[in-house]
């Protein structure tokens, strides 16, 4: 998708400090973190939001989570870490590319909000 900013930053059309690839995740540091450690793990097929989640791409999806407890001790997270996924513009999704933020490096609150 030309007009996907995380699919060109997967294709190297706009940098980014990538932490993690393989054949169907990408994971970059966020450019606004909001905690020590904030990454995107996304994957490389373009789904706008996890409401296109279904049974044909279920493998892209588990595939970021497989490869969360690798990106999390690269990034010495070994204390905890929250994953959090926005779904929809109401939920505060800005880009329309399903995504994974990976945050911790501090101790974080029990409330989400």
């Amino acid at each position: 998708m030309n007009d996907c900013l995380f699919c060109r930053i997967i294709a190297g059309d706009i940098p980014s400090t990538k932490v993690y690839e393989d054949d169907k995740v990408f994971a970059f540091r966020d450019i606004n973190p909001q905690a020590p450690v904030h990454v995107l793990i996304v994957p490389k097929k373009h789904l706008a939001s996890a409401n296109e989640i279904g049974e044909d791409n279920l493998g892209d999806v588990a595939a970021c989570f497989a490869a969360v407890p690798q990106i999390a001790a690269s990034e010495g997270l070994s204390e905890g870490y929250r994953i959090i996924n926005n779904c929809g513009a109401a939920a505060g999704q800005t880009v329309m590319h399903l995504h994974f933020h990976l945050i911790g490096g501090r101790t974080l609150g029990e409330k989400i909000i």
